[in-house]
């Protein structure tokens, strides 16, 4: 579709009906010339761009260059590797795949059908079906699915998905209105100007759709760090140590070969990616089991290690219903008089929120005298006002509302919101009405006092993340002493230090309030984003929960965002994840299933780093020993099925709710470090040992397969703590299973008969491995050394 097609001058000039839109004609013209919104495609990868990326790899790559030697060289045994690498590539292109078709799915307009006129009749259509010029009728919610003008009426619009800019705009007629933004109160017929791929949303959905790798996780970019520093180290290794056999230790073509093969593989951690893919999408099923839509995967490890949760008062910590308790008039006022004006102006209103459905339920005394102008809801400047009778009428909160006069009733307003009510002001309001910020006098009519009940389970859930170190702010547009008492009620920690946030003016403000307080009143959607931002500068990982249109600003600016599936679209739109029925009481599971996630990850990919860590100190090794590498490639994958790969998939995915510290590359080498120098050493000293006393290659071989899968279950017995009857029924089968294959399939494996002599050697070692990785490991334990200075500062204390 041309630009030139979409946007014909002939079209522009017809005479436009604003009442009754586009003819049939009309319509089948546009449809004929190509100017209908048709989605734009997603901006993915193909599925074909997916499978050679993911096969297409440089460890794939070296994997088949190291089969084909041992293919050359005739040992096919020596390339059960291969099916490690096989699911490896296979689970990552189905992951990418399961990606693409999310975002393939996801559009940015998230309404899929508009109420159209045509030819004087309104209808529902799906949007994809709209056509240049078309009429369409747009009110409170709905998101503009393509660039339009306003015909007539007025709404108020958040384009914050846009622009960034959360000021609610006012719009009449004449002004244009972007697709992708919402209306967020009001209502209106606009014209549609540009259509398409010619409209500013198809270009975020291009955005939108792009594959985001910049954005993974602190575990996956650990991960692709130490691949990357694997991958560089190899090549000049794997080059040294053929050469070294080849040329000048004597040894054959095919043994120079496997020797160099089983090296390279004991150094590429080429299981930790496919654990870490399988347990992600567990964990993800997991979570759809439970209700919970996960967008982007990082953010299961995100979740985890939030450590502020920041939430709203209403539809999180009480229900997502209001209701009127009763209107209080002002001293001398008539309450069926206040009554009625009430009920004449919010049934003029559009019911875009939960405050005015509930106004609407209670105020239903109407005459026959209607508003002449009405001002919708802006969160902005919390009011919402008409004109009524030639007089201007407001509805909203106290301090917006009254502004000077409200010391006048602060106390009377502070004992309502005391009593845990939400406090509206209605007001005549003696200047002129525009929408925007209340400049002139008011007189009080009177307070409406509105309630809504605490959630069932808030209590239960906002204990949990007390117990777990995570900190909860509340975030509200209400009184911030109504919102400090519904906190209390529901146990929020700390919750009677609060603060009104339109006495925080300056950045410096905000973060000195996140410091100090826990509860936030009369918040303005952009200071929530403000809010985030200083908790971030404060080296906080900041979980932002929402449900609305002027919450998305916040949601993408937190580290983890979680939407309401029953608020705006919008908010679901920009969210991590979305608890699809809106659920609350699920967050602890949530978080304990990102939990569980990373700290069962970290702990296992211990047992792989162990691996890498011994290979690459045996290769140095043999390097400077000028010995040929004692194991086959065969026996490393013997030792690494049952110590390593098998017991960390189990392991993987146990039960794991422990606050996550430190950092995962850290942590993973502190647990892998003690048991990876211990195998080197042990095994090290075997071969120099059996060197001393003759003992052939063969039997070397099998002696040191056999001492590092005695070192590999000691090291996963560590890992187990602490152990219950599924880690020991775990070690005794991965025990049973290796010794079934060494009685079973010891061609497969190289495994040959021993002499007298290395099986004493190989019984000194194995006896030995335990004093050194426990003195290895207590080297590394910080908690130890900790003890010792503490008792060392203790004794110079003393004295």
């Amino acid at each position: 579709m041309e630009n030139s097609d979409v946007f014909d001058p002939a079209w522009k000039d017809e005479e436009y009906d604003s009442e009754n839109g586009l003819s049939p004609q009309q319509v089948r013209e546009r449809v004929g010339k190509g100017a209908v919104n048709e989605s734009v495609d997603s901006s993915t990868r193909t599925y074909g761009e997916i499978v050679k990326s993911n096969v297409f790899t440089y460890f794939n790559l070296i994997f088949v260059i190291l089969a084909l030697l041992l293919l050359i060289v005739g040992s096919f045994k020596d390339m059960t590797f291969l099916g490690v690498i096989f699911f490896n590539t296979v689970i990552g292109i189905a992951q990418e795949f399961r990606s693409k078709k999310a975002l393939d799915s996801l559009k940015i307009i998230s309404d899929p059908k508009a109420t159209v006129i045509r030819g004087g009749v309104q209808e529902t259509i799906p949007v994809e079906n709209l056509v240049l010029d078309d009429l369409v009728i747009f009110s409170a919610g709905c998101q503009i699915p393509a660039d339009a003008v306003v015909v007539s009426g007025n709404v108020q619009v958040n384009e914050s998905l846009i622009t960034g800019e959360s000021e609610e705009i006012a719009k009449k007629a004449g002004d244009e209105l972007l697709s992708g933004s919402f209306v967020v109160s009001g209502e209106c017929r606009g014209r549609l100007l540009k259509v398409g791929k010619e409209s500013y949303v198809s270009k975020l959905t291009l955005k939108a759709t792009k594959d985001k790798r910049e954005e993974e996780s602190e575990l996956i970019r650990s991960l692709d760090k130490l691949v990357k520093i694997v991958g560089i180290i190899i090549i000049p290794i794997g080059l040294t140590l053929f050469i070294q056999q080849m040329f000048f230790a004597g040894a054959t073509f095919s043994d120079s070969i496997t020797g160099m093969v089983a090296a390279v593989i004991g150094m590429i951690p080429e299981g930790l990616y496919l654990l870490a893919s399988v347990a992600m999408v567990v964990s993800i099923m997991r979570l759809a089991r439970k209700k919970v839509l996960v967008r982007n995967m990082k953010c299961i490890e995100t979740l985890a290690r939030v450590d502020v949760l920041c939430v709203d008062k209403t539809g999180t910590i009480t229900e997502n219903t209001m209701k009127v308790s009763r209107l209080v008039p002002a001293e001398g006022k008539d309450l069926d008089c206040i009554t009625a004006l009430l009920s004449n102006m919010v049934s003029a209103m559009s019911s875009d929120n939960i405050t005015m459905e509930a106004m609407k339920e209670f105020f239903t005394k109407t005459t026959k005298a209607e508003p002449e102008k009405v001002f919708s809801f802006s969160s902005q400047y919390k009011y919402s006002g008409c004109i009524l009778g030639g007089q201007n009428y407001v509805l909203g909160a106290p301090e917006f509302v009254l502004r000077e006069q409200f010391d006048n009733y602060a106390e009377e307003v502070y004992e309502y919101s005391e009593e845990g009510y939400r406090v509206l002001a209605f007001v005549k309001y003696l200047g002129e009405m525009t929408g925007k910020a209340l400049t002139d006098n008011v007189e009080l009519l009177g307070f409406v006092l509105l309630s809504n009940p605490i959630r069932s389970t808030a209590k239960e859930t906002f204990q949990y993340f007390a117990e777990q170190g995570v900190d909860v702010k509340v975030i509200s547009g209400d009184n911030p002493v109504t919102v400090s008492r519904v906190a209390e009620e529901a146990g929020i920690k700390e919750a009677d230090k609060y603060v009104d946030a339109t006495s925080l003016t300056t950045d410096q403000d905000i973060y000195d309030a996140c410091l100090k307080y826990n509860v936030f009143g009369r918040v303005v959607p952009e200071q929530k984003r403000q809010f985030v931002k200083a908790l971030k500068a404060q080296g906080k990982t900041v979980g932002m929960t929402g449900d609305g249109v002027n919450d998305v600003l916040a949601l993408k600016e937190a580290n983890c965002s979680i939407a309401m599936a029953s608020g705006s679209e919008a908010a679901s739109q920009v969210s991590q994840l979305v608890l699809v029925d809106s659920d609350f009481s699920k967050m602890p599971s949530v978080v304990g299933e990102g939990r569980r996630v990373v700290n069962n990850i970290e702990r296992t990919a211990s047992l792989f780093l162990v691996k890498n860590i011994f290979s690459l100190l045996l290769s140095l090794f043999s390097m400077i020993a000028v010995n040929g590498y004692p194991m086959e490639p065969s026996q490393v994958s013997l030792v690494a099925m049952f110590t390593i790969g098998i017991p960390a998939f189990f392991l993987s995915l146990e039960p794991n709710k422990s606050l996550i510290k430190g950092r995962f590359l850290t942590n993973v080498f502190t647990k892998a470090a003690p048991a990876g120098i211990t195998n080197f050493l042990v095994v090290s000293a075997l071969v120099v040992f059996c060197s001393m006393f003759n003992i052939d290659e063969e039997s070397v071989s099998t002696a040191c397969t056999v001492l590092i899968s005695v070192v590999g279950f000691m090291i996963l017995y560590r890992i187990s703590k602490p152990m219950n009857w599924r880690h020991w029924l775990l070690i005794i089968a991965m025990i049973a299973g290796w010794i079934g294959c060494v009685i079973f399939l010891r061609p497969l494996f190289g495994i040959t008969a021993m002499s007298v002599q290395c099986i004493m050697l190989l019984a000194v070692f194995a006896l030995v491995a335990d004093p050194v990785l426990r003195f290895f490991s207590l080297i590394v334990d910080k908690s130890f050394w900790r003890s010792k200075i503490d008792k060392v500062l203790g004794i110079v204390h003393r004295r």
